[in-house]
């Protein structure tokens, strides 16, 4: 009955730190364990430890959720219908069930944690609360008064441990929960200490009348210093329907519940209660709201109003018989009990206050205790918690989201301040909500579902609704801090918070609560952040707002609530970094500002500094405002134009002194100059920019003409300032590039205002302007500028610039004086500088340059546009003007240009008018044009194509004549526009369809100007879009060319498909050069259309190269795929189907096209790939390269030899292989003399140089004459030799063109076989999907150590050999001397001279046998297991000793074999450290892979009397009969009932797949795999213990065995039965039952024929001994005597069972054993003969299941081997260590040859300990392995040694099958292995005292081992047997004689023999 942990406590506690590392504590922390489901939480008070209840776990977390400690509880079997057990037998129902926490609790005064869980029916344990996993108490045989928690994870039990007189008492209140709760009261007192803790005899229990009709539902359970609460909802009385919530009270000190009195509880108009909690002075529920509960209210409940409603209560049940003075009963004894409310006297109550004996109990009233909601939420409320600090109330409630809402109870109403997500959004807070005893933080479950099971009662918010049970499943625990203060880094975060726990503390600048922040209670120095119109520090107002930066002053600031400082506490000013002393008056602060010197020079362009004035308490800053510092001076820089006005009118302080102009901050100008004084000042008159002297304007307009003196005048005030004072005058005028300065003068002045006038110039300048600006100002003396009122300048004009003929001139401004001069040249000029008598008042005649365009419809309304010069001064004068071809044109004045341009409408004309343009203006001769208009009667004719898709983006040629008709042509389809692709031809127009929404038949129109021409006869038909349903292949390389097929509807309406990709890189882009291109490039009337190009450049750094598909019918595209610049990135793939784009991925099932680099093939030729590769005829060429078949399939590759093809035969990965044409061809060109080999793989062109053809050799022809003179004997003699010599060389080409055929050959198979392994895989992985949800909950079925250890020790042993051998009768006194001997043998081992002493000794004896070194180095293994640090070094000192050896001989020797006893010490203490390593890294992997195999296996027929398989790797295991075979699903009864009636309710059907061709007995097995899938295999029933029993109907039963009446016999062969022989169904029914006999079958005669424990496979069928290891051969270890157990099926080679055989009748299965299989019927002669009869027959016999087997399993393989390999882990340190002392050994024997430590390491570890826990999975697993998948792990083990091999692996004709499987694999595991010796070398070294600190902890996993004085024993009998020898070698030993060792022998012997003896 005890528990079965998957992963031991240690394994998983380490696991678990692993897997949830704890955050930083800036960071929330959160625990949570993979797989696991929390239940409940318990604190620790004072140590702040936090204990988690957990399905199957308990977990022990520091207060930060550090994981401390782990205990497992489960899985248990057990059922809730059953009492406690420890015989399996006494509960036939009993499961494998989850153990999920009930209740955990805390008893504080024992120092113990209390720990209830669902198993046992409920039974607790105590378990101590330094060490969870340390349990204090267990009950062994509980009875019914120690059942405590409900025995359903869904019942909720809550409990308290509640303080008594001398010792701790538990209050446990449950639910009802299943047949065997019904006796176990809902409140119950149990005992804590005692005989029997948690038993309620003697103490109080609420006794219930009957349990249906009170089903409580608890909800929690509280206590305060006299009373526990328990709240809960329940039924009435009498089978009432509705629930009502209630609270019940209890004393503390009543252990007899007398002072039991429940009252209900209301919430105002709401449901149930949900969650509760007890706070000093309320009790705190949250209750359902809204329909069906799904909303929340919380409510209070004073204690003072619930203490007074139960003190009534309890007065009227104990004084008025439970009645008010009106006669209404408002209390009663509740639950049907036989007590009812008496009368006994007035003071009863007081006298009894937690009531007696005689007063009534339990008592219920009826008047219910209500409350108004604090609050209500929109969402239910599953816990909640409260918090009391600084005088406020803070509740948390958790609801079912996972958030986490924090809410202020301010009197009579709740506010939500605050809400969080804490668990994953949708989760629900669990009701354990706890606050740790500093109040600071806040523990929370969050739960990751909500599942409702049918028939139970769990929270109270169901019930209202529906009859269904509530359980969460909790999966994480966070720590929330309850007030998230520091969060908020300023003042007006704080207060804006809300959070009635936060403040600004403000002398340490930080968001605090209130006892963190010191003097809190002074003003002002610690502001609450829920406070009414709290506000933070702020400085108010300062005095003065500004200042200058060259003097020092003081600033006064005014501060609201600053806070009230001690006599020791200043405050300061910082100004930026200057720091001034802060004098304090009441709210105000006076401070010093910084000098010049300490302040920032001003940033440039601006006037002023701005620093930040903070007023500082220490260095924190209570409020902070800016300040600056201003410079008058920068001020007059800023404002150049205005110096006075920028000066007096900023927001400084500046004032103006006007004689020496400069900006000055003082009180005034210096003495004796009048001051201009800033506008800020209000008590002055002479202020502001008003005052200041200035030029506000130009006299006369602002236009100068070029070329001519003119004098400027300008108007100016304020000049009185100067008055009396010398100075003089000057106009500036800043012309382009220069500065004119002209004198000028002051005249006029009147008052203020006057006029300066500046000398008389003529400007000139440097440019030609029609009109230039040119500002103008105005100094006085040197540099004085006055202020310009505004910006002031006069504009320069030039008469000749922009009027270049007369009509523009005389179009110009009159006031201007512009006039056309015909002086010298004509020209434009200003007037007076034109002579008299040259002003020409007449312009010349209209000149037209240009008409656009020269055609035009004959209904006119045609634009033209005509260009030329003096085309009129105005719209005017071509108004009415123009005509065309002798008819009027009207001009439009919208488009009118002086002079210029003129825009008429032409009017209609017959067709074929021509003629000239003519503008004819007022006064002057008509201008006529030189080109001629011609009216043309456009015509449209025909168009292609007539449709194309809805999409547009169809090219539309429309046909016709004279359509190069106007300027204006537009086209249409229907109603869409067709824009036209420049130019217009005459007899063509291109356009481009627009998308259209319906399909259908639209006219197509050209609209010329105003006239429209309609092609009715032949309209455009829009057709459905076509659509794209699959393209392939999907992959390429980068050179592309790949042929793609598109399948799709409606292609061939594409009129140019492309197929296109964007390219990622700036190289690519530089290396297309000029390949930026128009997709559409512009065409030329009467030349082709050019196709486009391969790329265009798009924007953002993107390149498109495109290639155009053919359109091959309307549902095929026939497309190459584009090329791949290098270095550049592809990102995206998709085809252009005219206007449509559709990604490649949408046509592949949302796979993206892949692009794959180019392959790279080797030149044919060894010497280079100039010179000529010499083909022989016949041969078959083999290309090796990389990535040759990454981007293209065999049929699509091409290889030419000349102008000769090599049929493409074979493509992998690596190797083409080619049938180059028998003769050789001829040069593709002519310019070389031989044919070239070149390999086209789409774009890919790969030249491998010239190929020569070797002739066959051929005889010489002999003159006649010479033949004659041979003689006809030497000719026959020739003959004769040469054809001997013809017939050799023959055959040997033959073989070898055979043997080159059989390769390819492989290599189809290989790729035939693909689709097959790809299918076998995928059901495969669908297998192992729900294999990993299965280990999910029942774990991997890893052996506990110390059976892993016997096992490893002790090979071919069913458990450990030793057993007890001195417990018996009349032995007792041999006993006391026998152990004494054997602790002083133990002791004498201790002794590293004798113990090594005895190793050599025994080791010379010839007749120690290698078997008996293997035991005593197992006996000594397991006698020193518990000091393992004195056993590593013992083998460090034999390993050094066999190393001095092997020096001698032959190094690579060493560790080959286990012919020494160091060897198997080294196998046992490797075995003893990677068993963790096993545990947690590599045992799933080979799991995995042991499941992958037996599921393979099962899946194909088995020959049960052969053992041969259909589906193996195993050449001599594999079954090479075609035998049909159909699978079966079997419903197999499971359950209690299952081998009784049927119609059983809880018999359960499970489907378990098997074959018809199996035997009964392999469909047991089968079947019990499938039932007992997740049991271990030793706790299984055995399949020879069971019959199979076929049930058909109600009464149809029929047991199925092997053998029997109806078996069938035939020439002395009896075949065994399967289904197919009792012709059972598909989904027929069959059941197990007890075996009442013993049947003839097969495996039940071979399991009588093996030893005791072996046919179960309890014990390990281990095939292997570690006794022999040979590295440098591809060897299996193998055992010199037979050690080994039976297998369970025969060997394959045995042709038949003799001890099953019955008078000479043979068994047989699928195959008699006589049978030869076709490939075993060639003759009989050598292995190679053999080997290659069977190669013969690989194409068509089993090659094939072999491969399929292979790449099915191989994901699995390659798994195993990583993990055993260490891929991507850290190295175990034991490997570390001994890989080092290897290399030690090298270097101290000075053995340089890497290859030495190679095979040294390869022996001591992947060899000596993987090889064997491959081969054997029963090692480290219980499970059952077959034959068949025995036979595999061979191959792999095989596979994984030759990966390990230095040699190189050589495979050839003549290779086992078993080696050709995996050739190609092996080179790649062979580099894994060197990677592993690598990583292993570079890590860090395993230091002396880790490895001992690591082998002291593995010490303690055997010390309780029962048989270590057996082994001492054993050990003995090895040394009694040469007991002289070991005494002659201690006694000749010099330090030997000083120990003694020999005497203390002799002492031992003589005890352990009961011998007398003289020493």
């Amino acid at each position: 009955m005890a528990p079965w942990p998957p992963f031991s406590p240690h394994v998983l506690l380490m696991l678990l730190q692993l897997l949830c590392p704890v955050l930083p504590l800036t960071q929330a922390h959160h625990f949570s364990a993979p797989n696991t489901t929390f239940n409940r939480l318990a604190l620790a008070p004072g140590q702040g430890t936090l204990y988690v209840g957990a399905v199957n776990r308990l977990f022990q977390l520091s207060p930060q959720l550090q994981l401390k400690s782990m205990a497992v509880t489960g899985p248990v079997f057990d059922s809730p219908d059953c009492v406690p057990f420890h015989d399996p037998a006494e509960c036939p129902q009993a499961r494998l069930t989850n153990n999920a926490n009930q209740l955990l609790l805390v008893s504080s005064r024992a120092r113990e944690l209390v720990a209830c869980g669902q198993v046992r029916q409920g039974v607790c344990e105590k378990r101590s609360l330094e060490d969870v996993a340390k349990v204090l108490y267990q009950a062994e045989d509980p009875g019914d008064g120690q059942f405590v928690a409900a025995n359903n994870a869904g019942v909720a039990t809550v409990g308290l441990v509640v303080p008594a007189p001398g010792r701790d008492l538990l209050l446990v209140a449950r639910g009802l929960a299943g047949k065997l709760s019904g006796g176990v009261p809902p409140l119950t007192v149990r005992q804590l200490a005692g005989p029997q803790p948690f038993s309620s005899e003697g103490l109080g229990r609420l006794v219930v009348g009957d349990f249906s009709d009170y089903n409580n539902s608890y909800v929690g359970a509280f206590a305060d210093t006299q009373f526990a609460y328990f709240v809960f909802c329940r039924r009435g009385a009498r089978a009432q329907a509705e629930y009502h919530s209630y609270v019940a009270r209890v004393c503390l000190g009543d252990a007899n519940l007398y002072s039991y009195v429940e009252v209900p509880l209301t919430c105002q108009g709401q449901g149930l209660i949900q969650a509760a909690f007890l706070t000093p002075g309320a009790l705190l529920g949250t209750f359902a709201a809204g329909p069906r509960g799904a909303q929340a209210a919380l409510c209070a409940f004073p204690l003072a109003e619930l203490h007074g409603s139960m003190e009534e209560a309890r007065r009227l049940c104990y004084t008025a018989g439970g009645r008010s003075p009106s006669g209404k009963e408002e209390a009663t004894v509740e639950y049907g009990v036989t007590s009812r409310c008496v009368t006994l006297p007035p003071d009863s109550p007081e006298s009894y206050p937690c009531g007696d004996e005689h007063t009534p109990s339990p008592i219920a009233g009826r008047q219910p205790l209500e409350a108004r909601p604090l609050l209500r939420l929109g969402q239910p409320i599953s816990a909640v918690a409260a918090l009391q600090a600084d005088g406020y109330t803070i509740a948390f409630l958790g609801d079912t989201q996972g958030q986490l809402h924090k809410v202020f109870l301010n009197g009579s109403q709740g506010q939500v301040y605050h809400s969080q997500q804490v668990g994953p959004p949708g989760s629900a807070v669990s009701r354990d909500l706890l606050v740790d005893g500093s109040g600071n933080h806040l523990y929370v479950l969050t739960a990751q579902q909500v599942k409702a099971v049918p028939g139970g009662l769990g929270t109270c918010g169901l019930r209202a609704h529906t009859r269904h049970l509530c359980s969460l499943l909790p999966i994480q625990v966070d720590r929330v801090p309850v007030a998230a203060c520091p969060q908020f880094s300023d003042c007006t975060s704080c207060l804006q918070a809300r959070d009635p726990l936060c403040g600004w503390c403000v002398l340490q600048g930080r968001c605090t609560r209130k006892a963190q922040c010191g003097q809190a209670a002074q003003p002002n120095r610690w502001l609450w952040s829920c406070e009414e119109n709290s506000h933070c520090p702020h400085i108010q107002s300062l005095l003065p707002t500004h200042h200058p930066r060259q003097e020092q002053g003081q600033v006064t600031l005014s501060v609201s609530r600053l806070p009230t400082l001690a006599t020791d506490e200043y405050l300061h000013c910082a100004f930026g970094d200057y720091d001034s002393l802060a004098h304090v008056e009441g709210s105000h602060v006076a401070c010093v500002t910084p000098p010049q010197d300490q302040l920032p020079l001003n940033p440039p362009g601006t006037d002023h500094i701005t620093l930040s004035l903070a007023l500082m308490f220490e260095d924190v800053a209570v409020a902070v405002t800016d300040f600056s510092f201003y410079d008058c001076s920068a001020v007059q820089a800023l404002g150049a134009a205005a110096p006075c006005r920028a000066c007096v009118g900023s927001l400084w302080r500046c004032h103006w002194c006007p004689q020496s102009s400069c900006c000055t901050y003082g009180e005034h100008c210096p003495e004796g100059e009048r001051t201009i004084y800033s506008a800020q000042e209000v008590h002055t008159q002479v202020r502001g920019p008003g005052a200041c002297p200035r030029v506000e304007g130009l006299v006369g307009p602002p236009l100068v003409p070029v070329a001519w003196e003119s004098r400027l005048a300008l108007r100016v005030r304020n000049l009185q300032h100067f008055r009396g004072l010398p100075g003089s005058y000057h106009c500036w005028l800043e012309l382009p590039g220069e500065l004119q300065r002209l004198p000028a003068s002051l005249e006029e002045t009147v008052g203020d205002a006057g006029l300066i006038y500046c000398q008389a110039h003529q400007f000139h300048p440097s440019m030609a302007q029609r009109e230039l600006p040119v500002p103008i100002y105005v100094t006085r003396g040197e540099g004085q500028r006055l202020d310009n009122a505004q910006t002031l300048h006069v504009t320069l004009y030039d008469c000749a610039a922009g009027h270049p003929d007369c009509s523009h001139c005389q179009a110009a401004n009159r006031s201007l004086g512009c006039v056309w001069c015909s002086h010298n040249q004509p020209t434009c000029r200003y007037g007076p500088l034109c002579p008299p008598r040259t002003v020409q008042l007449l312009c010349p005649t209209p000149s037209i340059d240009t008409i656009e365009p020269l055609t035009g419809p004959p209904e006119g309304g045609l634009a033209l546009t005509i260009l030329g010069s003096n085309l009129g001064r105005d719209f005017a004068d071509v108004q009415g003007a123009v005509s065309v071809a002798g008819r009027p044109c009207s001009p439009d004045p919208f488009l009118y240009r002086i002079s210029a341009r003129i825009v008429c409408v032409t009017s209609p004309a017959p067709s074929g008018t021509t003629g000239p343009i003519q503008v004819a203006i007022e006064n002057r001769p008509p201008g006529i044009s030189t080109q001629h208009f011609t009216y043309q009667d456009p015509v449209l004719l025909s168009l292609s194509p007539q449709w194309g898709p809805l999409a547009g983006g169809t090219q539309l040629t429309i046909w016709g004549q004279h359509l190069q008709t106007g300027g204006n042509i537009s086209a249409f389809v229907g109603s869409q526009p067709c824009p036209i692709q420049e130019p217009v031809c005459p007899e063509a127009i291109v356009c481009h369809t627009m998308p259209q929404a319906n399909p259908g038949e639209a006219v197509v129109r050209v609209v010329f100007g105003h006239a429209q021409r309609t092609l009715l006869t032949s309209p455009f038909r829009y057709t459905a879009n076509p659509q794209l349903v699959v393209a392939e292949p999907s992959v390429s390389f980068r050179g592309g060319g790949r042929l793609i097929r598109v399948r799709g509807t409606g292609l061939d309406v594409v009129q140019q498909p492309l197929l296109s990709v964007w390219l990622e890189a700036e190289e690519a882009m530089q290396a297309a050069g000029t390949l930026s291109w128009n997709p559409s490039p512009r065409r030329s009337c009467g030349a082709p259309t050019a196709a486009p190009r391969a790329c265009v450049q798009l924007g953002g750094g993107l390149l498109q190269c495109s290639t155009i598909c053919s359109v091959n019918s309307s549902s095929l595209l026939l497309c190459q795929s584009p090329a791949v610049l290098d270095g550049a990135r592809p990102l995206r793939v998709f085809f252009t189907l005219d206007n449509m784009h559709v990604d490649f991925a949408s046509t592949n099932g949302g796979q993206d096209f892949l692009y794959q680099p180019n392959p790279r093939l080797v030149p044919l030729s060894r010497e280079g790939p100039a010179r000529p590769y010499r083909l022989k005829p016949g041969n078959v060429l083999d290309v090796e390269g990389e990535g040759l078949s990454l981007g293209i399939s065999k049929e699509e590759v091409r290889v030419h030899i000349g102008n000769g093809e090599c049929l493409v035969k074979t493509l992998t990965l690596t190797h083409l292989y080619c049938e180059p044409p028998p003769q050789a061809p001829q040069p593709a060109n002519g310019s070389s003399t031989l044919p070239r080999f070149v390999v086209q793989m789409g774009n890919v062109r790969l030249d491998l140089g010239p190929v020569q053809y070797e002739a066959e050799p051929v005889l010489s022809a002999f003159p006649v004459e010479a033949q004659v003179g041979l003689g006809i004997g030497t000719a026959v003699l020739i003959a004769a030799v040469l054809l001997l010599t013809l017939m050799y060389r023959h055959k040997s080409k033959q073989a070898l063109r055979d043997y080159q055929k059989v390769l390819v050959q492989l290599e189809n198979l290989e790729i035939g076989v693909g689709d097959q392994c790809r299918k076998e895989f995928t059901d495969l992985m669908t297998e192992m999907t729900d294999l990993s949800s299965d280990l999910e909950a029942s774990g991997i079925p890893f052996l506990d150590y110390r059976t892993y250890a016997e096992r490893v020790f002790f090979p071919g042993h069913g458990s450990c050999p030793l057993q007890p051998t001195f417990e018996g009768p009349g032995e007792e006194g041999c006993r006391a001397p026998l152990c004494q001997g054997l602790t002083q043998l133990s002791n004498l081992l201790n002794s590293k001279l004798f113990l090594l002493t005895l190793v050599h000794t025994l080791e010379e004896q010839p007749s120690f046998s290698q078997r008996d070194r293997c035991h005593v180095a197992s006996l000594l293994s397991l006698a020193l297991h518990s000091k393992l640090e004195y056993l590593t070094d013992i083998m460090r000192t034999l390993l050094g000793d066999l190393a001095a050896h092997y020096v001698h001989k032959n190094p690579k020797l060493m560790l080959r074999r286990t012919e020494t006893m160091v060897e198997k010490l080294l196998t046992n203490w490797l075995s003893i450290c990677l068993y963790a390593f096993l545990r947690e890294v590599a045992g799933e992997p080979l799991y995995m892979l042991l499941r992958a195999i037996q599921y393979q296996v099962d899946k194909g027929p088995v020959d049960a009397v052969t053992g041969k398989a259909k589906r193996t790797l195993n050449n001599s295991r594999l079954l090479r009969e075609d035998v049909e075979f159909r699978p079966l699903t079997l419903m197999v009864l499971a359950g209690p009932e299952a081998a009784g009636a049927t119609g059983s309710s809880v018999v359960q059907r499970v489907p378990a797949r098997v074959l018809d061709t199996d035997t009964i007995t392999q469909v047991k097995e089968k079947v019990l795999d499938q039932v007992y899938k997740g049991t271990p295999f030793s706790l299984r029933p055995s399949v020879h213990a069971l019959d199979l029993e076929w049930r058909s109907g109600l009464a149809g039963h029929l047991t199925l065995s092997d053998e029997d009446l109806t078996s069938v016999t035939q020439n002395h062969w009896k075949r065994l039965n399967t289904l197919q022989h009792y012709k059972v169904p598909d989904g027929a029914t069959v059941g197990l039952i007890p075996q009442l006999h013993n049947g003839g079958a097969i495996s039940q005669s071979l399991a009588q024929s093996c030893p005791l424990g072996e046919s179960e496979s309890h014990g390990p069928e281990a095939r292997i001994c570690p006794q022999e290891l040979e590295a440098g051969r591809q060897e299996s270890w193998s055992c010199h005597r037979p050690c080994l157990g039976l297998p369970s099926t025969l060997p394959a080679d045995i042709p038949m069972l003799e001890d099953s055989e019955e008078g000479g009748v043979h068994l047989w299965h699928l195959v008699r054993a006589t049978e030869e299989p076709e490939g075993a019927k060639v003759r009989r002669g050598s292995l190679r003969e053999r080997e290659r009869a069977q190669a013969k027959a690989i194409p068509e016999i089993y090659l094939t299941r072999l491969l399929s087997m292979k790449g099915t399993l191989q994901k699995f393989v390659d798994d195993a081997f990583q993990a055993i390999l260490s891929v991507n882990r850290p190295v175990p340190i034991a490997v570390k260590y001994l890989f080092d002392f290897l290399d030690e050994l090298a270097e101290k024997h000075g053995i340089e040859d890497p290859e030495t430590l190679h095979i040294w390491k390869t022996n001591s570890l992947l060899l000596r300990f993987w090889v064997n826990t491959l081969k054997n999975p029963q090692l480290i697993f219980d499970v059952r392995v077959s034959d068949n998948v025995d036979a595999i792990l061979a191959v792999i083990a095989q596979t994984f040694m030759d990966s390990c091999s230095v040699s190189e692996h050589k495979v050839g004709r003549d290779s086992p099958v078993n080696k050709l499987l995996y050739a190609r694999e092996i080179p790649r595991y062979k580099q894994m292995v060197e990677r592993y010796y690598c990583d292993v070398r570079q890590s860090s070294p395993a230091s002396y005292q880790e490895m001992n600190s690591a082998l002291a902890e593995l010490s303690g996993n055997y010390t309780s081992a029962p048989h270590c004085l057996e082994a001492l024993q054993e050990l003995y009998k090895h040394i009694h047997r040469y007991y002289d020898q070991i005494i002659s070698a201690l006694e000749a030993d010099p330090v030997g004689q000083k120990m003694q060792l020999a005497c203390r022998l002799q002492q031992i012997a003589a005890l352990v023999e009961n011998k007398v003896t003289d020493l």
